[in-house]
């Protein structure tokens, strides 16, 4: 399960970064299973496994902590015996888990208030936060209209777009990443995720810097959604992703190359506001 989990990562089969650090504690379990001589050699190899499982995908932070919060939480408890051991880690793991959707659960309903009934939004990428937020909204009664650009290369967007077109109180337009600045002055906010936040710097999936830029020139205000997890003062460094070039032209590329960062860099200074489960910071 955790050999399967790693290749899911590295292939982002699943997108959400929130899904993914929840998929990745989970896959832990597996070690629940295993027969260890000594508690030293389990902590060894719950090291090493929640290594490989963070190194699946250098760029998220929520799978970062994840990891890193198992780990810690079993070397606190000190176990004596093995059976200790897992006991600790099955613990951590339900701890792990429910902080995650804890954190995504109260960061929606916190910005919930910023979708009014007669919004316009747009939204970038695929943020299972900010498709709950829209659902908290509008089952409060709100009746808003949602652009959503396609995200290429993957085109995550479109998923975005189907979601919320089963959602009867939601008009939703499906628009090129380039057709964000036609449709700007119609938006009243653009409302989008986060992969995480470090230090001065929203690093989110790739378009999002034009969009947010774009949003700045037009005076639409920015907000950014997710964990306060995804918030990091220290201790991690982000390391983009570079996708294969087939995932934007299928031909072979004759006398240039082609380039796919799977995220991009937005300064904090472009945003109006993060909304996390601890509540909304202004900038």
């Amino acid at each position: 399960m955790i050999d399967e989990t790693v290749e899911e990562i590295e292939e982002m089969q699943t997108h959400s970064s929130s899904v993914v650090a929840i998929k990745a504690t989970e896959a832990l379990r597996e070690l629940l299973d295993r027969e260890y001589a000594t508690v030293e050699e389990f902590e060894r190899g719950l090291e090493r496994n929640a290594k490989a499982l963070q190194r699946a995908n250098q760029s998220h932070a929520s799978l970062h902590n994840a990891m890193r919060g198992v780990v810690d939480s079993v070397s606190r408890a000190e176990p004596e015996t093995v059976d200790d051991a897992k006991a600790a880690l099955s613990e951590a793991i339900e701890s792990v888990v429910d902080d995650v959707e804890h954190g995504k659960r109260r960061a929606a309903e916190n910005a919930k208030s910023l979708v009014e009934d007669g919004t316009t939004i747009l939204t970038h990428d695929y943020s299972s936060t900010v498709l709950e937020a829209i659902e908290l909204a509008t089952r409060d009664g709100a009746y808003i209209d949602v652009f959503v650009t396609e995200a290429r290369p993957r085109y995550l967007g479109r998923k975005t777009a189907r979601t919320l077109a089963g959602n009867d109180r939601v008009e939703t337009h499906l628009l090129t990443d380039s057709g964000a600045g036609y449709y700007m002055d119609e938006c009243d906010r653009v409302l989008i995720g986060m992969d995480c936040i470090v230090e001065d710097t929203l690093y989110n999936r790739v378009g999002t810097f034009p969009i947010a830029a774009t949003a700045a020139q037009c005076d639409v205000p920015v907000t950014v959604v997710g964990s306060g997890a995804k918030v990091i003062e220290d201790g991690f460094i982000f390391e983009n992703e570079f996708r294969s070039p087939s995932e934007v032209m299928r031909e072979p590329a004759e006398g240039f190359d082609v380039r796919n960062p799977a995220y991009d860099a937005t300064p904090v200074s472009l945003l109006e506001s993060v909304v996390t489960d601890n509540g909304e910071k202004e900038f």
